[in-house]
This record gives C-alpha cells, structure tokens and sequence, in this order.
C-alpha cells in the first residue's frame, strides 16, 4: 500500500519545467486539487495559454515523474487552459470582448512579418484559444489574401459596426475586405489612422482571448496610434538574420519599449535555407542574429522559421503552413512559438481594470 504525501508529489512535479514558461509548474501556480488515493494519484493542470499540441508531451512527462514515486501505479491528470486579460498601457483600458491585443512588428520591410502573423494567430486557434486578427496595414492589406478570403465583405446587422469574417476559425478584419484587390489606398497619415482605429473598434469581435495586430513595417503613424489608443499587452518583433534587418528590428523593439508595451519576443524569419532537391541547409541570410538580439536586449528568443518555398506557397494560395501541412516540421515550428508567445504573455500582470468602477462627478 503506498503511503505517498501530497508534498512528495509537488516535488516530483517541481522537477519538470515548463519550455514555454521557463518555470516549475507549481511557482507558475498551475498545479490544483493533488490527491492521492492509494496507488493513484489525481490533479489538475490549468495553464494560461494554450497548449493543445503539448498535452500527450507534459502529461507524459508528469506521470514518468510521478510514477517513481514507490507504490504508485496510476497517474489521472486533468489539463485546462485559463487565459486571463493582461496588463496594458496606463492610460487605456481594455476593449470589451477581447482579452488580450498582440501586435506583431517589424522594423522593415520584407521580412515576411504578415505570414508569421497570420500564422501565429491560427497556431494559437489551433492550441485552443479563441483568435482575431486585425490588418493593420492599409496601403498594403495582405491578410484576406493570405487567409483565402480576398473576396470577401463583412456584414453589417446595425448599418454602424462590421461583422468579422471568418475564416479558419479566425475572426478577421481588414480594409482589404473593403477595397478592391488592385486599388491604391493613396491617403495621408491622419486617414491612416482613423481608419486603423475604425477598424478595430467598429468591428463586433466575439469574445477574443487574443487579437493579432498585423502592423505595418517601420515606426510611424500607424505604430504611434497603436501605442497611444489601442490596448496593447505585448509585442512580437518579426526580423531576419542580417544585420540591415536587425538594426530596423532593434528601433521596433526601442519603441515598444517606450510607450510601455512589453516585448514577448524576436521571431527569426529566413534563418536557414533547405534546399528542397537535396534538403542542404545554408544560411542565406547570416545566422543566429534574432537570437543574439534578443539576448542583447533581455527579450525572448521565440524561434526560428526556415526560407521555404512552402511558406510562401502556403500564404499564396490562402492556407498557411499551420493548416496546408498541420503535422509537418514548419507547422510544428509556429505552434511552439504561439504557445511560447502565449505562454510569456501569462506571466505578465493581470489586468484589473475591470474590477475598479468607474466614478462620474454629477453637479446636482
């Protein structure tokens, strides 16, 4: 008859480390309701991201634990997700029916940001969240396309807001679905910016645990309205390995960094070639420069994606590399930087905004 304390099993919890929180399972407070019954042992898992793509991996790595213990024979581990609305900047306060605002940014041009955008916000449906997507790039809206919808136009039920489109199971908004395809947005930046916050606050987002801010490359207007009016609670800056790209990528990061927007991580973009005749490596681009960034500036290493012909094909046609190959290796890649991303987001403050009431000063 095993005769095993519940301390006995935290310990052999707090063993494992969570990749994508870089924590014990029991300092990031997701262990619950241990209880030990005879030779079988029950508790609950509640993360605060996402993780389907990991569950069979962590319970797996739990039992093994576990079952070391002596006289133990049975491990029951129940696994949940609990995303919860995170701190934004002081002066705003969160939008009704969205949790938490990602924006996803880049210095320059080119370095294929919407595609990791996009892919970033069907890698997190995926884990099991509830995901919109916002294309903030007006001169160059590419979401529609990339997500097979170019042809699209949302719905209006009130004549004032807009109806998502979905596709996917993703909410998605864009002024592309407003445009044709070929029409030149050939506006100044005020224009900009009010259609990017008409965008996103006309839109009835159903209940989001996060929205993916596709912004446009550089620091102008459009990343100063973002910072300034919309609530952001954090930032993926998008680079490539060289260095032309790196210093852009560094003035994203710096202005993040200013407005109080956290960031939750770099993205290498490009970082190896394949060869897709003989599957030779080569880094076209230079290497490990994301990483070095990150590390220079004390900010998350998310990963690091492949040029592949494939990634492009996939955006090209309207389903991404999540969907056009789920269990192949790319696929794989960016879910494990949606849960990183996710996972780095959970550790960041809570948002209490919602439980202080708002007071009114009324002269009777």
């Amino acid at each position: 008859m095993a005769n095993i304390s519940q301390e006995q099993v935290e310990v052999a919890i707090k063993s494992y480390i969570d990749p994508h929180t870089e924590q014990d399972l029991l300092s990031s407070k997701a262990i619950k309701n241990i209880a030990v019954d005879g030779d079988k042992v029950i508790f609950e898992v509640v993360l605060g991201y996402p993780a389907k793509g990991f569950e069979a991996e962590l319970t797996q790595a739990l039992s093994q634990r576990i079952m070391e213990l002596e006289g133990i024979n049975q491990v029951d581990i129940d696994i949940r997700y609990k995303i919860i609305a995170h701190k934004v900047q002081k002066t705003l306060k969160p939008i009704d029916n969205i949790k938490n605002i990602i924006a996803v940014a880049s210095g320059k041009g080119g370095v294929g940001k919407s595609t990791v955008a996009v892919n970033l916000a069907l890698a997190l449906s995926k884990e099991g969240a509830r995901v919109g997507i916002l294309d903030a790039d007006i001169y160059g809206p590419s979401q529609p396309r990339m997500l097979g919808i170019a042809n699209h136009q949302p719905q209006s039920e009130d004549g004032q807001s807009l109806e998502p489109v979905m596709s996917y199971d993703v909410q998605a908004m864009s002024i592309g679905f407003l445009i044709e395809e070929e029409t030149p947005m050939i506006w100044r930046g005020p224009m900009v910016t009010q259609a990017l916050e008409q965008l996103l606050m006309d839109t009835r987002w159903k209940e989001l645990d996060y929205l993916i801010i596709d912004l446009p490359p550089g620091t102008g207007d459009t990343q100063l309205t973002l910072a300034q009016k919309v609530p952001v609670s954090g930032a993926v800056i998008v680079t490539t390995p060289q260095d032309i790209a790196l210093l852009d990528a560094r003035k994203g990061l710096k202005m993040f960094e200013k407005v109080e927007v956290p960031v939750l991580g770099v993205v290498e973009n490009m970082s190896v070639h394949i060869c897709s005749q003989c599957g030779h490596e080569e880094p076209i681009f230079g290497q490990g420069g994301g990483e070095k960034m990150a590390e220079q500036y004390d900010v998350n290493f998310l990963g690091a994606l492949p040029l592949d012909k494939s990634i492009r094909e996939g955006t090209d046609n309207g389903k991404p590399s999540v969907l056009a190959d789920s269990d192949g290796r790319i696929a794989q890649i960016y879910r494990q930087i949606a849960r990183r991303t996710a996972a780095k987001l959970s550790l960041q403050s809570k948002n209490y905004a919602a439980k202080f009431p708002t007071i009114t000063v009324e002269n009777n």
